[in-house]
């Protein structure tokens, strides 16, 4: 295992289907011998994702882990969604690189 990355993937919406899709960016993070952080899957099952105040306390937490990532990964097969863009700019002025896949 050699980089901590951040994975950007949709949860709102259909969460059945978007903790599917975010548990297989995991798998393939560590298929790539790369040491994942979902935030939107751990954090979830404790702060209520439809609170406002306890949404944005998971997301700066989230943001405040990925400070010590290498990378964030964005997962794209399902769009990026404001959450998603939120990580994705807040690795962008942290200048942590932001890296694309598709999972297709």
């Amino acid at each position: 295992m050699s980089s901590i990355v951040i994975i950007e993937s949709p949860f709102s919406g259909d969460r059945g289907k978007n903790t599917k899709y975010a548990l297989k960016a995991m798998r393939d993070c560590f298929n790539r011998g790369e040491v994942p952080f979902a935030s939107h899957l751990l954090y979830t099952q404790v702060l209520d994702d439809t609170i406002p105040e306890e949404r944005e306390m998971g997301i700066e937490a989230g943001l405040v882990i990925a400070k010590r990532a290498d990378k964030t990964v964005v997962y794209t097969d399902l769009g990026i969604s404001p959450g998603m863009q939120q990580g994705i700019d807040r690795a962008i002025s942290e200048n942590r690189p932001v890296e694309y896949r598709s999972l297709a």
